[in-house]
């Protein structure tokens, strides 16, 4: 996004944690990329999401910068204190304006203070950017008066190269021969790893040929999953890797895959169908959320219920009945729609609705 604004021809500087989450609220082994920033974009690491004084101090010297446009990624109600802190001093310049891009404004995973903290934020920006239609309905919950807009979720085109799928079973350490199908992400429970799992405990799938790639560190209780695993004789049959995906890595997994599986439960959107998008990949989905928004039944996949057996069907049907070609060449045209430069557009459309 930085460099779309770049290249429009707007000056971008990305302000960034120092601190995001303290550790004994972070599920992961890390919160740090190990991969290089990224070139040519102006990056100041010095938001720390727990202290207060941080909130006022960044605040602000962001003031002081005069920009026209703060756009806010919103995606956790935890992180409403210190946005919303940060914007209000911010926008006492007078001239600065907020755009939001909502991610979830109803969180997976309901905590105390949830609506609290989410309210408080809402009431410091001055538009929304939705990426889904049901996404764009849940803001009128907090507010119904301000600007906001639909816009889909661009492809992320930042993660490599298509390359043949031989090459990247190699660059993994993955036997070929095999047909493989990819869970990717982190492991969180509303994502359904365990409605997969059980799909492809399903008997068409035994000695057939099948493995599993579950490529993401688990944010859940892993033994929960292991467990499974191990109840429903799947071990031999699936491949683990339980680490964070760096960017440099990420193309080595999609180009290994055949298919993609989203079995959530929940959901608003999800960044994971974008870069199957960029990778080419067909994707089966479950119907929740915006997911089937985002990928059409019939033109990038298919869309099904979150159940076992609906998914177990769905991989066998695009195996065995479907004409891979034709999918590829409507996902090809599908993804046209799904460009930074539409998003781009339609946020400084957006911004010049916003009163002064």
């Amino acid at each position: 996004m930085a460099r779309e604004f770049q290249d429009q021809g707007h000056e971008v500087i990305v302000y960034t944690f120092s601190l995001q989450y303290p550790n004994f609220l972070f599920p992961g082994k890390t919160q740090y990329s190990e991969d290089s920033a990224p070139q040519n974009i102006k990056i100041q690491r010095t938001i720390n999401s727990v202290n207060p004084i941080n909130w006022i101090s960044q605040g602000n010297k962001i003031k002081n910068e005069n920009f026209d446009l703060i756009i806010v990624k919103f995606w956790l109600p935890f992180m409403g204190p210190a946005f919303g802190t940060m914007l209000r001093r911010i926008k006492s310049n007078k001239r600065t304006k907020v755009i939001t891009i909502i991610d979830n404004i109803i969180p997976h995973e309901s905590r105390i203070g949830d609506r609290a903290f989410t309210k408080y934020f809402v009431s410091a920006v001055d538009g929304f950017v939705a990426m889904t239609q049901s996404v764009l309905e849940e803001v009128s919950i907090f507010d119904t008066k301000k600007p906001r807009l639909l816009s889909p979720h661009p492809i992320f085109d930042n993660f490599g190269e298509v390359e043949p799928k031989q090459i990247a079973l190699d660059r993994i350490g993955l036997p070929k021969d095999y047909k493989y199908i990819m869970f990717f992400g982190f492991v969180r429970d509303y994502k359904g790893l365990d409605i997969l799992l059980e799909a492809f405990a399903d008997d068409r799938f035994r000695n057939s040929g099948y493995k599993l790639i579950i490529a993401g560190e688990y944010y859940s209780n892993k033994e929960k999953y292991q467990s499974l695993i191990k109840k429903l004789d799947l071990a031999k049959d699936i491949y683990q890797f339980d680490k964070f995906i760096a960017d440099s890595e990420v193309a080595h997994y999609f180009n290994a895959c055949d298919l993609l599986v989203q079995p959530y439960k929940t959901a608003t959107q999800s960044g994971v169908t974008q870069i199957a998008y960029h990778f080419n990949k067909p994707m089966i989905v479950t119907n929740v959320g915006g997911l089937s928004e985002m990928c059409p039944d019939g033109k990038v996949g298919y869309v099904v219920d979150p159940t076992p057996k609906a998914i177990a069907d769905s991989i066998i049907r695009f195996y065995n009945n479907t004409d891979r070609e034709a999918l590829q060449k409507s996902m090809l045209e599908e993804k046209k729609k799904y460009s930074w430069k539409i998003l781009i557009d339609n946020i400084l459309k957006l911004k010049s609705t916003i009163n002064s």
